[in-house]
């Protein structure tokens, strides 16, 4: 190989690096704008007191309950506790005893309890059902979409819905049965 030889595969090395990298600048350059895009069109609804609930349509895991899919539109006119949890939350396994004590008189007064389970699998809550005997609605988030929609951080959470369907309290962690009792008052239809 002569001097000429060496120096043009270098040139040729050296732009070939430089296609290199501009295609990488260039693809990095393209996810950057796509996440950037995303996140602007992005829905940034946040469910506040006094906003519309959102609707959603999930599958029960307890089909012992009349409704085999729970859609919050075909609650309409009763007043809804909105409830998202997981098997794994201790304080959500405290609150369930409650919530199964004053189902049966709270549905007889047009209230209907929904817990959202947040769990991975239905055998978990499946044997967390049997656990506590659970009678009222208990759907199954899977992909989490109704939890983005109603913008849940810490679980438990809990939203109470009016017979309008507007969004009249949130509330962050375990309820006491008389904290509950008092808000399933709150939203009782007249």
């Amino acid at each position: 190989m002569n001097v000429d030889d060496i120096k043009a595969n270098k040139r040729k090395k050296k732009r070939n690096r430089l296609i290199f990298r501009t295609v990488v600048l260039v693809i990095l350059l393209a996810a950057v704008a796509y996440a950037l895009i995303s996140n602007l069109n992005k829905d940034t609804t946040k469910i506040d007191v006094g906003s519309q609930a959102p609707n959603f349509k999930l599958e029960q895991v307890n089909k012992n309950n009349e409704l085999e899919t729970v859609k919050l539109s075909d609650l309409e006119g009763k007043g809804v506790m909105l409830n998202f949890w997981a098997t794994y939350c201790k304080p959500c396994e405290a609150e369930m005893p409650y919530m199964e004590k004053l189902y049966p008189e709270y549905k007889e007064k047009g209230i209907e309890i929904v817990a959202v389970s947040l769990d991975a699998t239905e055998l978990v809550i499946d044997r967390f059902i049997d656990q506590y005997d659970l009678t009222f609605p208990i759907p199954h988030d899977t992909s989490s979409q109704v939890m983005e929609k109603y913008g849940v951080g810490p679980i438990p959470s809990t939203f109470f819905i009016n017979p309008d369907g507007e969004v009249v309290e949130i509330v962050e962690g375990a309820l006491s049965l008389e904290s509950l009792e008092g808000y399933l008052k709150k939203i009782q239809p007249e």
